[in-house]
């Protein structure tokens, strides 16, 4: 009976041991934003992002006017994107994507709006091409107000995170810890110190890491995220590690298991 318990005993320790030796991952590892010492400071923050109009884009032109009847010519898919829900959407990579509706830029770099044709856009800020807009319906609408917005403002986080995704961004401004935190926040086995954002401007993209664990993320260029940005985790030595204990470890646990199982039933 007492070797009985024996065996049991050191069965469930051996089941023990493995579940431990797979599940080691350093602390100090986890900890973001570090500094070296105590108590209260100050960083500077990298200038905010302001996008600019790209071929592609789907820009949502919304007009207001002392005229209703005369301002609903100018926002033809107003009722659209409500039916639509467009203002905030969240896309797993199984779900296709909603159709946007609004003005598509051209390879021109323009839209083309109603009474006013076709207008270049491209290379403008928002709030530039809602000022020119603005000017040129004055010969339309008394007193109208212009705001422009970038529909498919989106970015893509993959890897060791909770859930990997495509997000839209309505306000059109995210950072790269916001970009996490809608993610799920990065895996106990996700690489901190050495997160990849891969960027695509004027025809070069370009792959660029950053240390989630040092305070200098917040002077990054990577900081503030850009339109079409995909973050990506890497897994780290504890994730690679611990699938090849596991893989090795298999065999024991079911061998242990057998051994309990036999002692009990004799």
């Amino acid at each position: 009976m007492n070797q009985r318990k024996l065996s049991v005993r050191s069965g469930f320790w051996l089941i023990g041991l493995c579940i431990w030796l797979t599940g080691c991952v350093s602390s100090k590892k986890l900890v973001l934003y570090q500094k070296g010492g105590v108590g209260k400071d100050t960083i500077a923050l990298a200038p905010r992002y302001i996008s600019t109009i790209k071929v592609g884009d789907v820009l949502s032109v919304q007009v207001s006017s002392f005229s209703p009847e005369a301002t609903a010519l100018f926002n033809p898919y107003t009722a659209i994107t409500a039916m639509s829900g467009t203002s905030s959407m969240q896309n797993s990579p199984t779900t296709p994507l909603p159709y946007l509706p609004g003005y598509l830029v051209s390879e021109e770099g323009q839209i083309e709006l109603p009474l006013i044709g076709k207008f270049t856009v491209q290379g403008l800020t928002n709030s530039q091409a809602a000022k020119q807009i603005r000017q040129k319906l004055l010969d339309y609408l008394k007193e109208p107000t212009v705001n422009v917005r970038n529909l498919n403002f989106q970015i893509s986080v993959t890897g060791e995170v909770a859930r990997p995704s495509l997000f839209t961004i309505p306000n059109e401004h995210i950072t790269l810890p916001e970009a996490l935190g809608l993610a799920g926040d990065i895996t106990i086995f996700g690489q901190r110190t050495n997160v990849l954002v891969i960027r695509e401007e004027n025809g070069v993209r370009t792959f660029n890491r950053v240390d989630l664990t040092k305070r200098d993320l917040f002077r990054s260029p990577f900081y503030n995220l850009h339109p079409n940005d995909i973050v990506y985790v890497e897994p780290g030595k504890a994730r690679i590690a611990n699938a090849d204990r596991t893989y090795q470890l298999v065999p024991i646990i079911l061998s242990a298991l057998s051994i309990i199982a036999i002692v009990i039933t004799r």
